[in-house]
């Protein structure tokens, strides 16, 4: 075949993309299997980070080592409804909370990490929503009682350097700890606010310094998860379930006192 044709040149450059779209497929499946450990790893240092587990010490191999950490930290992990209810058959590691988010909050399943740190145990909740210019997610983690934070972690995929991206820094996730999502039994989540215009309370932390919108997708995010989850934490939370008890005694209290009143107002009666 003539080597000059115009026939050979196009016939040789079919051939080429061919080869390369070939070979570019067999390395994506190649790399299929690491990909994906990665991000499974990723997430359990994320979950592990949230309540200050997920720092992998100098000379340790990364995914070894946090698979490790993963399983001597967290004892259980399942999925609720937004009543707070266990939804059997689902695994809530592979739960895709974007999607959740899209459908009407009865049909959601939302995970659940549960973590034991000595004695302690700690719910992880994992958070999803918009930033400025993309998806931002984390995951927050509640003590016992179902309304102290004990840590955070937060992640975006395009939040500007130097402002919105802040919120994946330590210096923002710390503001987290021992905020109170309830004061008392009403639910008030964590309000992300501008910086310097409220006084600091357990309710509120401040933002990112020129990173409003990133910080109000924040906000956002804390409210509309942590929302779907209250049913969840005041089903669970110790400081709900002590709440309870002086309730019902009370009002058996008052309800005994009420009819001995009652005989004792009946006597008079009948003795007038």
């Amino acid at each position: 075949m003539n080597r000059n044709s115009n026939t050979y040149t196009i016939m040789y450059s079919a051939v080429m993309v061919i080869l390369v779209a070939a070979g570019l497929a067999l390395l994506s499946i190649a790399l299929k299997g690491p990909r994906q450990a990665n991000i499974r790893t990723e997430k359990m240092r994320n979950i592990l980070t949230s309540f200050g587990k997920g720092e992998v010490p100098k000379g340790k191999d990364k995914n070894s080592y946090i698979e490790k950490q993963y399983a001597t930290y967290i004892v259980d992990t399942y999925t609720v409804d937004v009543n707070g209810e266990k939804v059997q058959g689902e695994n809530a590691f592979d739960i895709d909370m974007k999607y959740q988010l899209s459908l009407p909050s009865e049909k959601r399943t939302l995970p659940v990490f549960e973590a034991k740190d000595g004695n302690k145990i700690i719910y992880i909740l994992p958070l999803y929503g918009t930033g400025l210019w993309g998806p931002i997610w984390g995951y927050l983690a509640v003590n016992s009682d179902g309304s102290t934070v004990v840590g955070s972690v937060f992640a975006h995929s395009g939040e500007t350097p130097g402002l919105g991206a802040e919120i994946a820094t330590t210096v923002f996730s710390d503001r987290f700890i021992s905020k109170e999502i309830f004061e008392g039994n009403q639910f008030v989540s964590i309000a992300v606010v501008k910086p310097g215009s409220s006084a600091a309370t357990t309710h509120n932390v401040d933002g990112i310094s020129g990173g409003t919108l990133t910080s109000d997708g924040v906000n956002d995010m804390l409210r509309d998860n942590l929302t779907d989850y209250k049913a969840f934490l005041m089903k669970n939370g110790t400081k709900f379930k002590a709440a309870s008890v002086p309730v019902v005694e009370e009002s058996a209290a008052t309800s005994v006192e009420g009819e001995n009143a009652e005989g004792e107002e009946a006597e008079q009666e009948e003795t007038l």
